[in-house]
């Protein structure tokens, strides 16, 4: 299983609160986040409820408890964008972190290679959810959770198309 978080650009809000909270510094715009996981064979599992560009990958993943409900098997790849996740859980792989003003050794950089390229995965199914254009054009709908279940109704019609294919 990858976990992994998406960005969706929305349009800018007119409250200054509103603002500060959908600007992501990451994108340089305003935008909502959902955290994913994905099995590999690129098929959505799971889907967290949007929340603020500005939340952080590891507290959103934190406050929804997506990785405690997952047995101890089964290995979750994860990026640098959670660390700290494996020292709480036992079944999470993680890229090595490159120390500062120094190197990683050829062994540290082959694992983050293997790993990298499990991990595509993810990235490709999140783009695969974004050819339905509706989630990648800036959202500009003011309706309550709609955002959700647009995205909701996306990636379902990518599982379909996978599994179809």
């Amino acid at each position: 299983m990858i976990i992994d978080g998406t960005e969706r650009p929305v349009q800018r809000p007119k409250d200054q609160a509103q603002q500060q909270a959908n600007y992501s510094g990451k994108k340089r715009r305003h935008t909502r986040k959902h955290i994913g996981a994905v099995d590999e064979h690129k098929r959505i599992l799971v889907l967290t409820q949007a929340r603020e560009g500005k939340v952080h990958d590891k507290r959103l993943l934190d406050e929804e408890d997506l990785v405690a409900a997952i047995p101890d098997e089964i290995p979750i790849d994860v990026d640098l964008g959670f660390l700290g996740l494996h020292k709480e859980y036992v079944n999470i792989r993680i890229p090595h972190r490159k120390p500062r003003g120094g190197s990683l050794s050829p062994a540290q950089k082959d694992e983050n290679l293997a790993l990298s390229r499990e991990r595509v995965l993810c990235e490709n199914a999140f783009a695969g959810v974004k050819r339905y254009n509706s989630v990648a054009a800036v959202y500009r709908n003011r309706v309550t959770d709609f955002d959700d279940r647009l995205m909701l109704v996306a990636s379902g019609l990518w599982n379909f198309y996978l599994e179809a294919a």
